[in-house]
């Protein structure tokens, strides 16, 4: 589905004018959503970064995905920057989103793939301290010390 956002800068209102339309039927773009901020509050949200101002333009009814608000927020600075823009159209289409899931799928099934075997991993660096069965370990260096009889007499008591 291909979705546009209208970004209008109304200076006559003092209003930021954001509309959301949907390609609902082939080739045509349905009005889905127009939301309107005051130019106050949107000034100090991009003084405040694009964290600050992607939050401040997402409402309970223009609430768009992660990947658009941020770009929605870069225009709705640069509208404001600048004197001679008053309006900008972005185009989304969600075939491109999901190209690049995909993308990044394959990406990740393949270097899987290429990792080697657990087995290997586990033993790295095993060679060298290589232990019979029942030989004892005769140095441990630890600065625990440990009473045999205190534990030996938690049995006796019960």
């Amino acid at each position: 589905m291909k979705q546009k956002y209208q970004i209008i800068r109304d200076d006559e209102n003092k209003k930021l004018i954001i509309r959301e339309f949907a390609e609902l039927d082939k080739d045509v773009m349905s009005l889905l959503c127009e939301e309107e901020y005051d130019r106050k509050a949107v000034k100090a949200a991009i003084s405040s970064g694009r964290e600050g101002l992607s939050a401040a333009l997402r409402t309970k009814n223009l609430y768009p995905p992660g990947i658009y608000i941020g770009k929605i927020a870069d225009k709705v600075a640069e509208i404001y920057g600048s004197k001679d823009k008053n309006s900008e159209e972005l185009v989304f289409d969600d075939i491109e989103f999901l190209s690049r899931e995909i993308e990044a799928a394959e990406a990740a099934a393949k270097y899987e793939s290429e990792a080697g075997d657990i087995d290997e991993l586990l033993d790295v660096g095993l060679e060298d301290e290589k232990f019979e069965e029942g030989e004892d370990i005769k140095k441990i260096d630890t600065t625990l010390k440990i009473e045999d009889d205190e534990f030996a007499d938690i049995d006796d008591e019960t």
